[in-house]
């Protein structure tokens, strides 16, 4: 199998869903701008939002894969599919009683996650009501990772990685021609986060079928393995997720500051969304049935090369990224949200976020290929002392930034507080990782470092020359949409030429990334 066209055809998947996504968001904007409504929805959905990160791109995929692929390695397949019966039969038990916890302590949630929206009676209500729409999501999401975990595990990358377009496609098709039939139109949203869910998981159960897996679950509490899973799991949502938690905690920050913070930062996210799925996730998704493979072979040598692989790829598509979304930031924003009811003052702010976030969009994506070394290994402490080091610091730093920056700005803190920690993260996982021996550098990273840096400089420099030099303010972005588009993509095709015409010249082919593994 070769791994970079794998790795090409589930970034493409993925590609839809961010693009979908992209038009989602700027129809919400459009629709709704940003304000009580706006806010009360994003805090609404942060929780089941953050499980689906959790589960989808996360802890859940870090637990399970590697048993289950040792499983697929040293069991018969009905053993592993007896594993499978029981590892949904008690998620399911536990996922329904949490889901009737959480519609009935919806008041609570929102005052933990949002203690600023209980000085505003309408905002708090609306935020409690949507919650318990939005909160089967929790039920549903996980489901539907689990058997997007089975479907990866046996190398069935692509429906997996499409699968999250089903909600978005729900969200625009609620906003566009529900809105009407509810009071107040934002709970159209809350409903289509519900109906997604259903689309998602019904999307994946036929190749869950052929694949022989489409069971009745059974609850089986003696089954050694689902012990074992539960165990990791635990400690993983929070090596993991680190930044995902660091999010929830932001909005409660946020939710102390001028009103649309929380929808200011959101958007911000939602850009940052675009690369850290389309490469962060499916590296990891990619990566982790592979490192488990080998660790669980123990050859170490092809463990530490998929990883050196990883990490290069990563760093080679990850800089590039950010500093082009950090130069861009206006220009983007301004395209795909700054219409009707969200105003050219809400795109400034959400500008400023965006650059701020970008500041640990390597160190995220980093995490998503540091990450699976350990788990797949089933070497849980290590990352998890990390992880509460990593979000300890995270908090001093949004409290710092919070007083540090001015009125108008605060959010900023925030979204740097959390780059920041991403970073941290980041580089510990790596020089704990070289400390255990699970990894060795190849030769030539010196060289390799310094050619991407020069490629990206050149791109960072011809893209702010032509937005912010005196010569060159040939761009409106206050025009129709299509002009908006027009000279948005422009300067993206532009970036794109300019980088990779540089490596090009520096001696970059693309066959210097193909990597085979067995199947």
């Amino acid at each position: 199998m070769n791994l970079l066209k794998t790795l090409a055809k589930v970034s493409s998947m993925t590609m839809v869903s961010r693009i979908l996504g992209f038009v989602r968001d700027a129809i919400i904007a459009r629709m709704f701008g940003a304000g009580m409504a706006t806010d009360a929805f994003f805090v609404a959905f942060k929780l089941p939002n953050l499980l689906r990160r959790i589960f989808a791109e996360g802890a859940f995929a870090q637990a399970f894969v590697p048993i289950l692929a040792e499983y697929r390695q040293t069991r018969s397949p009905e053993a592993t599919k007896a594993f499978v019966q029981h590892i949904t039969g008690l998620l399911s038990f536990v996922l329904v009683i949490v889901t009737a916890i959480g519609i009935l302590a919806a008041p609570w949630i929102i005052y933990v996650t949002a203690p600023g929206f209980g000085t505003d009676g309408d905002k708090f209500a609306l935020a409690t009501t949507m919650l318990q729409i939005t909160f089967p999501y929790i039920l549903l999401i996980s489901l539907s990772s689990l058997v997007g975990s089975i479907l990866n595990t046996y190398h069935q990358f692509s429906i997996p990685a499409f699968t999250p377009t089903f909600l978005n496609i729900s969200f625009i098709v609620f906003a566009l021609f529900f809105t009407p039939y509810f009071d107040p139109p934002a709970l159209a949203l809350a409903w289509a986060v519900f109906v997604g869910g259903i689309l998602q998981l019904g999307f994946q159960l036929p190749a869950l079928a052929r694949l022989g897996f489409l069971k009745m679950p059974k609850i089986n509490f003696k089954d050694q393995a689902v012990k074992r899973v539960l165990i990791n799991m635990g400690p993983a949502i929070l090596g993991v997720s680190v930044s995902q938690i660091s999010l929830v905690i932001n909005t409660i920050f946020a939710s102390f500051l001028v009103a649309g913070s929380v929808s200011w930062m959101y958007y911000a996210d939602r850009l940052m969304e675009l690369p850290t799925g389309v490469l962060g996730v499916a590296l990891g998704t990619i990566l982790l049935p592979m490192l488990s493979k080998h660790a669980a072979n123990q050859d170490t040598q092809n463990f530490s090369a998929l990883l050196d692989w990883g990490l290069r790829l990563c760093l080679l598509l990850t800089l590039p990224a950010a500093v082009g979304l950090a130069v861009l930031a206006f220009p983007l924003v301004a395209t795909l949200f700054m219409y009707n009811q969200f105003s050219a003052l809400d795109a400034v702010n959400t500008q400023w976020a965006l650059i701020a976030y970008c500041v640990g969009l390597v160190g995220l994506i980093m995490v998503k290929v540091l990450a699976p070394g350990f788990y797949s290994r089933q070497n849980i402490k290590t990352p998890v002392k990390i992880a509460i080091f990593t979000l300890v610091m995270t908090q001093i730093m949004n409290l710092i930034f919070v007083n540090l920056f001015a009125e108008g700005y605060k959010h900023a803190g925030l979204a740097l507080a959390i780059g920041l920690g991403a970073c941290l993260n980041a580089g510990l996982l790596y020089v704990l990782l070289r400390r255990t021996g699970f990894y060795q550098p190849k030769a030539g990273w010196k060289s390799f470092l310094l050619k991407v840096i020069v490629a990206v400089s050149a791109m960072g420099g011809v893209l702010w020359a032509l937005l912010y030099a005196q010569t060159f303010y040939y761009f409106d972005w206050y025009a129709s949409g299509w002009i908006r588009c027009v000279q948005l993509f422009g300067l993206v095709g532009l970036g794109i030429f300019v980088y990779f015409l540089v490596l090009g010249l520096l001696g970059f082919r693309p066959r210097h990334f193909k990597r085979s593994e067995m199947s």
